[in-house]
């Protein structure tokens, strides 16, 4: 799932490509990507791009005033001017004139959603974000705001994009690690220090993971995060900072690791 910083990295990159120039063609390859039915994605062809703008893990396209959003689900991303990576189907085209955006869905279900709307907040999943947890100025009193006195599972609420956008699966590891809480606590339980440490986690891990992702050519993002983990996705793996080893977060069935000996589990 593409998260936060991957997506940052892929505004940049389509703001600085696209701005100023004009669809040409586009394609619909899924018809069910397209959840706006009174504007067709053609209705794309011969406006320019004005903005590209990001909202949590969503991009949104600024097209004279008409809008299409870049939706990427559980395993979405988007191509330039190559074909779909092995393993992955392609979506739909929006063919530019100085290249083509594809974008393409990995998943075993479709995820990927590509309303065309005259207003980025007429999409529901943008119009109920939270906060955006990588922005620079989400403080701890937006996270504490976040979790409340709530009896949820943190990795959990770090994923709930209505109390704070961007992170998902990854990241909710990765910060939960390098803050030294267990996964599967629940918000009411943390003390005030914990919430300034949880805080602080999330502001390293994801400005670090912006920073990092600056740069690096789209079609790489995915392995550069995967690469980048210290937990997510290690399971078997001895702990970085430690002599424990990562374990799949119980009930997660392989989608969440932690480290035991660092993130003792509680409830």
């Amino acid at each position: 799932m593409p998260e936060a910083p991957e997506v940052v990295a892929l505004t940049l990159f389509l703001r600085e490509r696209l701005a100023g120039h004009a669809v040409v063609a586009v394609e619909l390859a899924e018809f069910r990507a397209l959840k706006t039915r009174a504007r067709p994605l053609d209705a794309l062809v011969g406006r320019t791009v004005t903005e590209v703008t990001r909202y949590g893990k969503h991009i949104d396209l600024d097209l004279d005033g008409i809008h299409l959003s870049l939706g990427f689900g559980r395993a979405g991303w988007a191509t330039w001017d190559t074909d779909p990576p092995d393993g992955a189907a392609l979506i739909a085209t929006v063919a530019f004139d100085d290249g083509v955006l594809g974008i393409t869905d990995a998943g075993d279900w479709l995820s990927v959603q590509l309303p065309v709307v005259d207003d980025p907040l007429e999409v529901p999943a943008v119009a109920k974000l939270g906060p955006d947890a990588a922005d620079p100025a989400f403080s701890r009193e937006d996270l504490a705001r976040a979790l409340g006195k709530r009896r949820k599972q943190l990795k959990a609420l770090l994923q709930e994009q209505e109390s704070l956008a961007g992170i998902g699966n990854a990241y909710s590891d990765e910060i939960l690690y390098v803050a030294r809480l267990s996964p599967v606590a629940h918000a009411a339980s943390l003390t005030d220090d914990e919430v300034t440490g949880l805080h602080a986690a999330l502001r390293s891990v994801l400005d670090e993971a912006v920073a990092a992702r600056r740069g690096v050519p789209i079609a790489e993002q995915k392995a550069a995060k995967v690469a980048a983990m210290r937990v997510h996705g290690r399971t078997g793996e001895r702990c970085p900072d430690g002599d424990g080893t990562i374990e799949d977060i119980p009930g997660t069935k392989g989608g969440g690791q932690y480290c035991p000996s660092c993130q003792p589990l509680s409830a």
